[in-house]
């Protein structure tokens, strides 16, 4: 249980340096069309993205609410896996160790 926090906690801390660097140092729409323009860049959006629908499938899947699911999904869309890896982390502490409620949440019966 605390190497996967410690984990989630590095993936929120390089998230969160990667993002502010984007946006203090990147032009989004510049850099964007350089992205969409290469193959490859549309390759590695695709895998995302994917990436994203994934994990947005795990947390309608376990949340209670779906307002709340909702919430998250549209961070993750918007956030990438900064979000994510705060959710993990969140989820992994409300879990004191059970990892059945962790990957299941809502639908954990005890």
């Amino acid at each position: 249980m605390k190497k996967a926090i410690f984990i989630s906690v590095l993936g929120l801390l390089a998230m969160s340096i990667v993002l502010l660097y984007g946006f203090i140092v990147g032009d989004f729409f510049e850099d964007g069309s350089e992205i969409l323009s290469n193959p490859w860049g549309i390759v590695s959006l695709v895998d995302l993205y994917v990436g994203f629908f994934l994990m947005s499938l795990w947390i309608i899947y376990r949340e209670e609410s779906y307002v709340n699911a909702s919430i998250w999904v549209i961070l993750v869309m918007v956030l990438g896996f900064f979000t994510g890896s705060l959710y993990v982390l969140i989820t992994l502490i409300k879990s004191k160790g059970n990892m059945e409620y962790f990957f299941h949440g809502k639908k954990y019966k005890q």
